[in-house]
């Protein structure tokens, strides 16, 4: 059984991003990148299936430019068996990123997909949905929970009012959640033996995929500064405050 796994490359986690000073886009020089901590769950989760026998194969691809191949060779590093990097330069939306997707999953043939529920960058959380539609494949996202068996995956996923669980026939769409597991930490001889491991190049060309925008973005701007709270003396006070200063009652 072959399992394809998404990577994305963003700015990492623990670094506050700015926006430029015309608001033409967020500031990202010279700042450090990292894989997507969504996307590093499903490569974890990808390996630790493939160490308990239920799949033989593991492909990462990622979508971008050329540094993106620092982002693969981490997947590899974690367990991937092989790469596919289609690069390009041009800004994806997620209806492309999902369009180059399911041409890479058609030419692979995975049994089983596994892309992180969202990217931190644009928190977007639609990529999964939409290459599970283009597909025409069963999915299931937020997934807390994955259990290989047979020909069905049986997933438990977070909802609002706790845990679900459903049963999808491979191939199948699955998008991990936080609670699905911790990923390991990378040794620095599989980071030396990823080096050797297969990563292939192709294009949006290659793939006969579209990369036009389709959206435009106006401006971006940062969030206002949230003002200071207050204390108040007992209930009347509060309220009246919602009422006529907050006017939210």
């Amino acid at each position: 059984m072959k399992a394809l796994v998404a990577v994305k490359r963003v700015v990492d986690y623990n670094v506050k991003v700015r926006v430029k000073a015309d608001g033409s886009d967020v500031d990202i020089g010279n700042v450090k990148m990292s894989m997507n901590p969504f996307d590093e769950i499903a490569v974890e989760e990808a390996v630790r299936l493939k160490e308990a026998g239920k799949i033989s194969e593991i492909v990462a691809v990622s979508l971008g430019e050329k540094k993106c191949e620092d982002t693969l060779r981490t997947a590899l590093a974690m367990g991937a068996d092989r790469a596919v990097h289609v690069e390009t330069d041009a800004v994806l939306e997620p209806l492309t990123v999902a369009k180059l997707l399911k041409a890479v999953a058609e030419k692979e043939q995975p049994q089983l997909l596994l892309l992180g529920k969202q990217a931190i960058d644009d928190d977007a959380n639609q990529t999964a949905q939409m290459l599970a539609a283009l597909l025409n494949a069963p999915q299931a996202t937020f997934a807390s929970k994955v259990v290989l068996a047979g020909d069905e995956v049986v997933v438990q996923r977070e909802i609002d009012g706790g845990i679900e669980e459903v049963a999808l026939k491979l191939p199948a769409v699955i998008s991990t959640d936080l609670r699905l597991n911790e990923p390991r930490f990378v040794k620095l001889p599989n980071i030396m033996a990823a080096k050797k491991k297969p990563l292939e190049k192709l294009t949006p060309a290659d793939l006969g995929v579209d990369t036009a925008l389709r959206i435009e973005v106006v401006k971006y701007a940062e969030p206002k500064a949230r003002q200071a709270g207050v204390k108040v003396a007992d209930v009347a006070e509060l309220v009246a405050k919602l009422k006529n200063e907050a006017k939210v009652i």
